[in-house]
C-alpha cells in the first residue's frame, strides 16, 4: 500500500446526493467518482443516477435537482449501481488509493447501509477491514484552521481557498471536482500534508474529528441546545463509517460562537 507522496499519485473523489440525511434509512439518488492522476492531474469521471424505489422528498430535490419522476425515468436499479460503486471504491482502497470526500463519514456510511439493504457485500466485507484510506478536506480544514469564523460547507471552503466550481454545487460530479480542488488548495496552503503517510493521515483525521466533537458538545452545552450528543461509544471514527444517523450538512460552520458542520453519531436510542 502506498504510504507517502500521495498528492502526486492517484486519488479517487467520491460524492453522493440522497433522499435525506438519515444514513440508516435514506437512499442514494446520484453518485460520482472522479479518478485523478495527482490532485492537479487529468480526471476520469463516472456518474450514476439511481431510481431509489421511494419518493424523493421535495426538499431533497430542491437541493440536488433530481425529482422522483426524473429518477424513475432515467435512473438505474439500485443494486446494479451500488455494486459498481462498491467495486470501484473497494478496489481503489485495496490498492492504497486515497478516497477523497467532503464529509466522508456521511457518504461512506450511507453507502454501507445501502449495500447491506440490497444484500450486497459492504466495503468492510470486501476489504476485510474498515474502509480507507480516506481524506476529508472538511476534517483537515477544521483541524488546520480551527478558529476561522464562518460556515464550512463545501461552497464556503471553495470560496475561502479560491476554488471556482465547474458547475452548480450539489451535482455529485461538480461536488467531487470542487472537493478535490479544495484539497489541492489545502495542500498548497499547508504543504506538510503532502509528507504525511496515508495511514498516519487517516489516524490524524480520526483524532481531529474526536477533538472537534468534544468542542461541539461543549458549544451545545454552553448555548443550551437540547439535542442528542455523541457519547464515547456512539461517536464516529471519522472518516470511517458509523452505524447510525448523523448530523446534517446544514449545521453552521465552526468558529468561536457557532456550531461547526460535520457528521457525528448520536447515542443509540433504546428500543
Amino acid at each position: 500500500m502506498a504510504t507517502s507522496g500521495w498528492t502526486t499519485g492517484r486519488v479517487l473523489g467520491f460524492d453522493t446526493e440522497t433522499t435525506g440525511v438519515d444514513v440508516a434509512n435514506d437512499r442514494i439518488v446520484t453518485a460520482a467518482l472522479v479518478m485523478r492522476e495527482g490532485l492537479a492531474g487529468l480526471s476520469r469521471t463516472r456518474t450514476w443516477i439511481i431510481d431509489p424505489g421511494v419518493e424523493i422528498p421535495e426538499a431533497a430535490s430542491a437541493i440536488h435537482g433530481v425529482t422522483t419522476a426524473y429518477a424513475r425515468e432515467h435512473g438505474r436499479p439500485p443494486r446494479e449501481v451500488l455494486e459498481e460503486l462498491a467495486q470501484a471504491l473497494a478496489g481503489a482502497m485495496a490498492d492504497g488509493v486515497p478516497v477523497v470526500a467532503f464529509n466522508a463519514t456521511f457518504d461512506l456510511t450511507i453507502l454501507e447501509h445501502e449495500l447491506a439493504r440490497h444484500d450486497l457485500p459492504t466495503l468492510t466485507d470486501r476489504l476485510g477491514r474498515a474502509p480507507g484510506p480516506a481524506v476529508d478536506p472538511l476534517v483537515l480544514d477544521r483541524a488546520l484552521d480551527r478558529y476561522r469564523p464562518g460556515k464550512r460547507r463545501l461552497g464556503n471552503l471553495a470560496e475561502h481557498y479560491g476554488v471556482v466550481a465547474t458547475g452548480e454545487l450539489h451535482a455529485a460530479d461538480v461536488d467531487v471536482d470542487a472537493t478535490l480542488d479544495v484539497l489541492g488548495a489545502l495542500v498548497r496552503r499547508f504543504p506538510e500534508l503532502a509528507e504525511v503517510p496515508l495511514t498516519a493521515m487517516h489516524e490524524r483525521q480520526i483524532r481531529a474529528h474526536h477533538a472537534w466533537a468534544r468542542g461541539f458538545n461543549a458549544w451545545l452545552r454552553e448555548n443550551g441546545y437540547d439535542r442528542p450528543r455523541p457519547t464515547a461509544a456512539g461517536r464516529c471514527r471519522a472518516p470511517t463509517p458509523c452505524p447510525r444517523r448523523c448530523w446534517p450538512r446544514s449545521c453552521s460552520g465552526p468558529g468561536p460562537r457557532r456550531p461547526p458542520s460535520a457528521w457525528t453519531c448520536p447515542p443509540a436510542r433504546p428500543p
